[in-house]
């Protein structure tokens, strides 16, 4: 068991402590995190692997849809207005699926924040996972926390000018990478990049490459805590959705004060000290730049990293873990009112511990039921419906639709025959990736047949069969005739019903007939 005046004190200082609150507006001071090692450490690699691939090997994944179809899983194909999701594909009159993910995102960022605070910023958030892409770059190529700091402060050179182009190029290749993979989502990937390299590409894929490029080193390599510090404007609502039930990370004071690193020459002097040791690990591992112990702030991303180090020492000093840790506010001041006699006195580490050294059975632990409340089970059942009725309404969809415009100049027209014409366009929509042929056909208005402008049908009936194209609307001129002796001034109502006979799927539209004498 080693004692705590043998714990490494890392020379760091929190760019905004308590103890020298800065300016809001200052200069810019740069952080080099230290590489931590532990649980959350490892929950942070795994989802960055797993972010980076899905964002990166994404657009490259292939899913058969038949002949007439595009074979990309997942597809924004701006030229044609349409939105490929493997099985799924969207169409622009569809796009409320598409509002409908982004409410239940949003329903889902607020259950997750309320549960377990900024989790979001803290693992899946691309400015995260970039910032952690371009830290492994860094270390990589310069050194851990003390070397960079030692390669900052030396005067420039042929090393320092070598390891910093390299580190440099580096991050420019990854955001290349980076805007590289977005586009492929807009176009067949293979295609769009054998095209790019040979200059064939259209001009927006080059631009769009660039700008991605330039964000990405730039807020990722160059500005990195900043942009959730003053940018982003989640900090300021998160704390809307906190409550004393959710979970963050926390400095336990009320075990870990006072600190000391001298813990026997305390103990002999009668003097009380807490578990923190001082040793400022948890500050030199936070890409933020912050003291954890100072309390909650809005640039804590609740990373965890903190968590880490600190359990790394405790676990050094043979003590019990959760120093800092990941708490409700609730169990928090429960035990800071057991440690300080309801605030009455300072933090006494001897109320929270027994004559044995273990803490006392009055100690508030987190309890998962605490998650099951109210709140959380409102969101969850929000989000369950939305998601059922978008399931459903996905499931049950039609696949074939039709639309239709009346000629308004002019109304009717008066045939030699004293018949009444009425002219329409009808818009056939075939809704997937395969040729099939299309049966209109008139339900109503008594003695009236059409014919159809451009397609050979023979003699006017009241049917006519369309082939139409996969995947596509086509628009066609019909003439709706009503004999003379069936005509009558008043408004008159049918149907142009459209149907596939062989995949078994209707759709109709309700159209108006209007013939000499009827009042407007």
């Amino acid at each position: 068991m080693l004692n705590p005046a043998e714990i490494e004190k890392l020379d760091v200082e929190a760019v905004n402590s308590a103890s020298n609150r800065q300016p809001l507006y200052v200069a810019r001071r740069k952080i080099h995190p230290k590489r931590a090692s532990g649980n959350f450490r490892q929950l942070k690699w795994i989802v960055m692997a797993i972010t980076l691939g899905i964002y990166y090997l994404t657009p490259w994944l292939r899913w058969d849809r038949g002949p007439h179809a595009p074979d990309q899983a997942v597809l924004v194909d701006l030229a044609h207005g349409r939105f490929y999701f493997f099985f799924i594909e969207i169409w622009p009159q569809e796009l409320f699926y598409v509002a409908g993910l982004l409410v239940m995102a949003g329903i889902g960022l607020f259950l997750l924040t309320s549960t377990i605070g900024r989790a979001w910023c803290g693992y899946t958030c691309p400015q995260t996972v970039w910032v952690d892409l371009f830290l492994v770059v860094e270390r990589a190529i310069e050194g851990d926390r003390n070397a960079r700091i030692k390669l900052d402060q030396a005067p420039m050179s042929f090393r320092k000018l070598g390891l910093r182009l390299t580190k440099h190029m580096s991050w420019l290749l990854i955001a290349v990478a980076t805007g590289g993979a977005w586009i492929f989502y807009f176009a067949d990937a293979p295609t769009l990049f054998r095209d790019f390299f040979t200059g064939q590409a259209a001009p927006v894929a080059y631009i769009t490459v660039a700008i991605l490029t330039a964000t990405t080193y730039t807020f990722g390599g160059l500005m990195r805590e900043q942009v959730c510090i003053y940018m982003c404007p989640w900090p300021r609502i998160q704390a809307a959705m906190l409550d004393e039930n959710s979970l963050t990370v926390t400095y336990n004071d009320w075990r870990g004060e006072p600190r000391s690193r001298h813990t026997k020459k305390a103990v002999a002097a009668g003097e009380r000290n807490g578990d923190c040791v001082d040793c400022n690990a948890c500050v030199a591992v936070c890409p933020m730049g912050i003291d954890i112990r100072d309390g909650q702030q809005l640039a804590c991303i609740t990373c965890a990293l903190c968590i880490d180090a600190c359990d790394g020492v405790m676990d050094k000093l043979h003590k019990e873990r959760g120093l800092i840790s990941y708490a409700t506010f609730r169990d928090y001041d429960a035990n800071m009112a057991l440690a300080t006699v309801g605030g009455t006195t300072p933090i006494d580490p001897a109320r929270v511990r027994g004559s044995d050294g273990r803490f006392v059975p009055g100690i508030a632990d987190f309890n998962w039921r605490s998650v099951l409340r109210l709140r959380t089970l409102i969101y969850v059942t929000i989000w369950t419906l939305i998601g059922l009725i978008m399931l459903y309404a996905l499931l049950t969809r039609d696949r074939l639709e039709v639309n239709v415009l009346r000629d308004r100049n002019p109304q009717y027209v008066i045939l030699s025959d004293g018949s009444v014409r009425n002219g329409y366009t009808v818009k056939l929509l075939n809704m997937i990736p395969q040729p099939r042929t299309i049966t209109l056909r008139l339900e109503g208005l008594p003695g009236a047949s059409m014919s159809v402008s451009g397609l050979h049908t023979g003699p006017e009936e009241r049917s006519v069969n369309v082939p139409v194209e996969p995947d596509r609307l086509r628009a066609l001129k019909v003439f709706v005739r009503q004999p003379a002796d069936q005509a009558h001034p008043e408004r008159q109502t049918f149907r142009f019903v459209v149907e596939d006979k062989v995949n078994q799927e209707t759709s109709a539209y309700t159209a108006t007939f209007n013939a000499p004498g009827e009042h407007k």
